[in-house]
């Protein structure tokens, strides 16, 4: 029996593509550290009624005590007389709380004006706004200055004087300073106007910062057409153009690293090579590859050859620019520089608010480094003599991945890190805090819990709030000591409000491996309202990039992180996510397996294994309809999956596809599938999709965006081709005015639904236009509409 959809399951369905923050309570306890001190407020939901709230507390660690940061309704009425409107002391209208060590008088932001409020007095009273660096400017760690980028030159503006120095002075288009170092949204921020902070890192006395030269003078150009100009009395298509290394090209953008110094306004070109610029950035934010010295005298960085077979740390002497390589990395297959990734979307919510992120390896007062590598095949922390790259020992070892350096805490020889795969019986992916001396004696778990942790340690090195959390476990959040006792918990994420809703849990399992020996870990999601006398297909969501996994570990607040999953669960679909061989965290022999083989798509054949495996665990499954979907390197996997693999995949959707990588960025290819060398002709022989365009058997829907410049819509325009070469049927959805983001459209997510009813289901879906935008990823910043072209 057909099962029918509903307009009642899409408009549940639409609800499901909403995050659902509103309906989780208090799932991070995001600490606000006051000085130096282990003393910490933050922001808690309380409940009201059916209403949601919010109130702030402060915690004292030392005397074990969490009280109210202020009288809530106090403040409410101060701030009533000032604003003349009614405040709700629950639902307190401010932002950008500052609570100092003396907190008799707090400060804060409401409407847009700066107010202070004396606890005592009970009043507000409003004061001149705090001096702030905007999202263009990357602010000094003293909070005096700020660092920008104008006309390729480097500048910084003193945010309480406005005096402006300039840093460099012969930046030109395309040479130009603290430039990003990939080129994959140069046309997104031409047309929207977006300017990124500069590529830079503040030295620790806000005296100096290091940054790069960008050389892309010689790169080969991309074009972009805006086919649908904004505006409305502009006809022709808008030409957009930047440079976009690919697969063997003779140029890539080539990176200079210079020393900028404040005081004198002048720039140091570090005495090293110029080396071929690889993604991330020495400098970025969230994955910062560089670091200083304390004393502000050294800065070191790490790079990678254009090969990514090595990569060496440079320690750099500030005053002279003189440079010298500390240690050296080689693999045979590749350097893998993506350890800060998790693929997990509430990871980087959850690392914005980190202030003081630390590369993966760090210099200490006494010349010694350490040093995160996988030398033995894991990933492990060693202590390297500066001065002569001697690795003097390991401080971790086993078969297990340290993931993060938190913290070095010097003073008591404490080195903190998590780490993933250590505790027995667990999900090899959770990850965990630990501490071990720097001699490498005392390793010692500090958050037991079977579960994936976030850690944020205190800047007194005494304590460390910690929330952890699975997918099938709400967020628990605890205060502990360094020495992991528990001081405190904090909060119990509610999550019935979400239940009540309909929410879907997800279920982990195991399975193996296409060698029927490595365990495999991922999760289902199940059909709404499960009636276990029939059966329902399988959608596999699905992502072929060797740098990330595709299953989240920590429970989701978001749609993005399961694809779409609760939403499909509604219209009558059970929805898996895995990880198979070929992807990050486990070991080099696991992952290992995408070097040049990114035509597997990191553990494709993994994922037609794991079907009939499933369908034993799981009855209701039907795996003779079998649907895949993904975007980008998921886009390339989908389209892979049903090509490669016609007899298992039913239907596929695959948006923004880098389905050739010869095509795409070539810091991409060249990192995982290998250089284009004349003499290996054959070694991308086996990965692009329009090559096995005559195997389609079942139903394609590919979607791009024609202003992509991420992946290029070429990418999947040559697909499209050679499935009209072949004679084969197919879908196209072109989006205009649409980026990489092909997933956070509302009309996508539709099609996407309506493709799957009607080739998975075999009915036709209710015709039920979305006209609010949904959020199953970030919305997308351009107006956009939507074109279908169908081949057949």
């Amino acid at each position: 029996m057909k099962q029918l959809v509903t307009a009642e399951q899409y408009a549940k369905a639409k609800e499901w593509s909403q995050d659902w923050h509103a309906d989780v309570d208090n799932a991070q306890v995001v600490p606000h550290w006051i000085g130096q001190s282990s003393t910490f407020w933050y922001q808690r939901d309380i409940r009201v009624g059916a209403q949601k709230g919010s109130e702030y507390v402060i915690v004292d660690p030392v005397s074990n005590s969490v009280e109210p940061a202020f009288d809530h309704a106090r403040l409410a009425t101060a701030l009533r007389a000032v604003l003349q409107e009614d405040v709700d002391p629950h639902q307190l209208p401010i932002d950008k709380l500052t609570i100092t060590d003396h907190h008799s008088i707090i400060y804060f932001v409401a409407k847009d004006k700066y107010w202070a409020y004396d606890q005592t007095q009970n009043e507000c009273y409003e004061v001149e706004p705090t001096p702030h660096a905007k999202p263009t400017e990357s602010l000094s760690p003293d909070g005096q200055w700020a660092a920008y980028v104008e006309q390729y030159n480097l500048y910084v503006r003193h945010l309480k004087t406005e005096e402006v120095r300039q840093l460099t002075y012969d930046g030109e288009q395309y040479y130009g300073y603290g430039s990003e170092e990939s080129a994959m949204n140069e046309t997104s921020q031409q047309i929207s106007g977006d300017v990124p902070p500069p590529s830079v890192l503040w030295s620790p006395d806000s005296k100096k910062l290091i940054t790069l030269r960008l050389d892309e003078r010689n790169v080969k150009e991309l074009y972009v057409v805006q086919n649908v100009p904004l505006d409305q009395k502009e006809v022709r298509p808008t030409l957009y153009t930047s440079r976009y290394a690919m697969v063997g090209d003779e140029h890539v953008p080539i990176m200079e690293v210079y020393i900028a110094d404040i005081e004198h306004q002048q720039s140091l070109r570090v005495e090293a090579e110029p080396i071929a610029a690889t993604s991330p950035s020495a400098f970025h934010p969230i994955t910062p590859l560089a670091g200083w010295s304390e004393d502000s005298q050294q800065v070191y960085y790490k790079q990678v050859a254009r090969d990514f077979k090595s990569a060496q740390l440079i320690l750099v002497q500030v005053d002279t620019g003189e440079a010298r390589i500390i240690v050296e990395e080689t693999n045979e297959t590749f350097v893998f520089t993506h350890l800060y990734h998790n693929g997990n979307t509430s990871y980087y919510s959850y690392l914005k608010f980190i202030t003081s992120l630390k590369p993966n390896f760090q210099l200490l007062q006494d010349n010694s480094l350490i040093w995160l590598s996988e030398r033995d095949g894991y990933g492990h922390l060693y202590v390297i003599d500066s001065c002569t790259g001697q690795t003097l020992r390991a401080l971790t070892a086993g078969n297990w991945n340290v993931r993060r350096l938190i913290a070095i805490d010097e003073e008591q020889g404490w080195v903190y890190f998590t780490a993933s795969g250590r505790e027995a019986g667990r999900d090899p992916y959770y990850q965990h805090l630990y501490r071990v001396q720097l001699d490498g004696s005392c390793l010692s778990l500090l958050t037991p819990e079977d579960a994936n942790h976030n850690v944020l340690l205190s800047p007194d090195f005494a304590y460390f709030v910690n929330t952890h959390s699975r997918v099938d476990l709400p967020p628990v959040s605890v205060l502990r000591s360094v020495h992991g006792d528990c001081i405190h918990e904090l909060e119990h994420a509610n999550i019935q409000p979400l239940l009540e809703r309909g929410y879907q849990l997800p279920e982990r399992f195991t399975v193996k491996a296409a060698d029927g020996i490595t365990d495999l870990y991922g999760i289902i999601i199940k059909p709404a309202h499960l009636d276990l006398a029939q059966t329902y297909p399988v959608i596999d969501h699905y992502y072929a990039g060797p740098q990330v996994i595709q299953t989240p570990k920590s429970f989701s607040l978001t749609a993005l992180n399961t694809g779409g999953a609760q939403a499909l669960a509604q219209l009558g679909f059970a929805t898996i996510l895995m990880d198979g061989k070929g992807t990050p965290f486990r070991s080099r022999e696991f992952i290992d397996v995408v070097a040049g083989n990114m035509g597997d798509g990191s553990g494709l054949e993994d994922h037609v294994a794991a079907l009939p495996q499933l369908a034993q665990m799981y009855p209701f499954l039907d795996i003779e309809r079998v649907g895949i979907w993904g975007s980008s390197g998921g886009g390339y996997g989908a389209a892979r999956a049903i090509l490669k693999y016609p007899d298992t995949y039913t239907a596929a959707v695959a948006s923004a596809g880098n389905h050739d990588q010869l095509m795409y960025i070539n810091m991409w290819g060249e990192h995982y599938q290998g250089m284009l060398d004349p003499r290996y002709p054959d070694r991308y022989a086996n990965q692009a999709n329009a090559d096995l365009a005559a195997n389609l058997k079942g139903k394609l829907l590919l979607a791009h965006g024609d202003i992509d410049d991420n992946v290029h819509i070429g990418q999947t325009l040559r697909l499209a081709a050679a499935l009209i070469k072949a004679d084969k049927d197919f879908d196209l959805l072109i989006m205009p005015n649409v980026e990489h983001n092909v997933p956070g459209e509302a009309y996508f997510i539709r099609r996407k639904w309506d493709f799957f009813i009607r080739h998975l289901l075999g009915v036709e879906p209710p015709k039920l236009p979305i006209h609010a935008p949904v959020n199953e990823g970030q919305s997308a910043s351009i107006e956009s509409n939507s074109i279908e072209v169908s081949m057949s």
